[in-house]
């Protein structure tokens, strides 16, 4: 897992996922916002970290059995025991949120370990104690099916593909209540600073929108917005 430098990430939890998506964009990234996740719990719904993941395939009525979790080298339960504490566990669940992929016992272990999240693209069950949680957990959807009702886990911390976005592991996930975007991991830090840049100045834009101006010279800014915009600070 590639590391980043804590002037990095906090950065990065100071600005938005719009932002942090129209930066990605001015590089040429086109497909790094997680469509169609929203926040279970959105009092705690801010989350930055490196990607940790884990890979599900479906499930195989003569192998995926309740007893299976009995095993602690399951993938499921593997996945929970070493997410390193800081990163943000990505699950691949194919976007099939028929069958839950965590809940809230583990959940609770993910938190107590010092993880900062979790991202899937399936669905979580005990999603009413989950949202009560000080826990960052972003979902498609909900469900009270067991897991392995649809779900085998096969692979930790190796590339998935979570909501239709190639998520690799130390990718950066920054989310917030709009939703989850992927940072390539070697973009983090050469994004950073612009997307600082980019919130304060939409900051000071809206306000003189707020305030009557209108969008020519204003929504993009001419230069002499900018130079107001610099004065200002």
């Amino acid at each position: 897992m590639i590391g980043q430098d804590p002037e990095t990430l906090r950065l990065l939890a100071t600005v938005s996922t719009a932002t942090i998506s129209t930066q990605l964009l001015k590089r040429g990234l086109r497909n790094t916002f997680l469509h169609g996740l929203r926040p279970l719990n959105p009092q705690a719904a801010r989350v930055v970290g490196p990607a940790f993941t884990l890979r599900y395939i479906p499930a195989r009525e003569d192998i995926d059995v309740v007893e299976s979790f009995e095993d602690p080298m399951h993938p499921q339960r593997l996945a929970v025991e070493t997410a390193p504490a800081g990163s943000v566990l990505v699950m691949d669940c194919r976007r099939d949120g028929r069958a839950a992929s965590a809940g809230h016992i583990l959940l609770t272990r993910l938190l107590r370990r010092g993880v900062a999240g979790l991202v899937t693209d399936g669905s979580v069950r005990d999603s009413e104690r989950i949202a009560e949680m000080d826990f960052p957990v972003f979902v498609h959807s909900v469900s009270a099916m067991a897991n392995l009702a649809l779900h085998h886990a096969v692979d930790l911390d190796v590339p998935i593909g979570c909501a239709g976005v190639p998520i690799f592991p130390g990718d950066i996930m920054v989310a917030d209540a709009e939703g989850v975007v992927c940072i390539p991991s070697q973009l983090a830090k050469e994004i950073a600073e612009p997307a600082a840049e980019q919130e304060g100045l939409e900051e000071f834009l809206l306000d003189r929108v707020d305030k009557g101006a209108a969008l020519p010279g204003t929504y993009p800014p001419d230069q002499s917005t900018l130079d107001a915009y610099r004065a200002s600070r």
